[in-house]
């Protein structure tokens, strides 16, 4: 799903939203949780999961093409974690579609 499908679907499970409404709603949202995140709180939604900011630290690593030691610097990352409630959902699900599956890997691979 992309934002734009999200949109959609808020959109029609309120009917007294107009599309315009619902994207606003919805900017909202992600634009407070990435505001959050940039402070480095964490934001729970529960029965969701935690979004939060975790560190890496700077480190010796390998370029792959020359095999020469590259110097990483610190940074920080998004973290999500999901609830036990959404885990639970997945898994009594039963199986993902398997075209689901395939693109979920193609999409890890690139």
């Amino acid at each position: 799903m992309i934002k734009s499908e999200l949109v959609s679907l808020v959109a029609a499970r309120n009917a007294h939203l107009y599309h315009a409404d619902a994207e606003k709603i919805v900017d909202a949202v992600l634009e407070e949780i990435a505001a959050t995140l940039a402070d480095g709180g964490r934001v729970e939604l529960r029965g969701f999961g935690v979004f939060s900011v975790r560190n890496r630290p700077s480190r010796s690593a390998r370029n792959p093409r020359t095999g020469g030691a590259v110097f990483v610097e610190e940074k920080w990352v998004p973290f999500f974690r999901t609830s036990r409630e959404l885990n639970g959902r997945l898994n009594e699900a039963g199986e993902i579609d398997s075209r689901t599956a395939a693109a979920n890997k193609a999409i890890l691979r690139s």
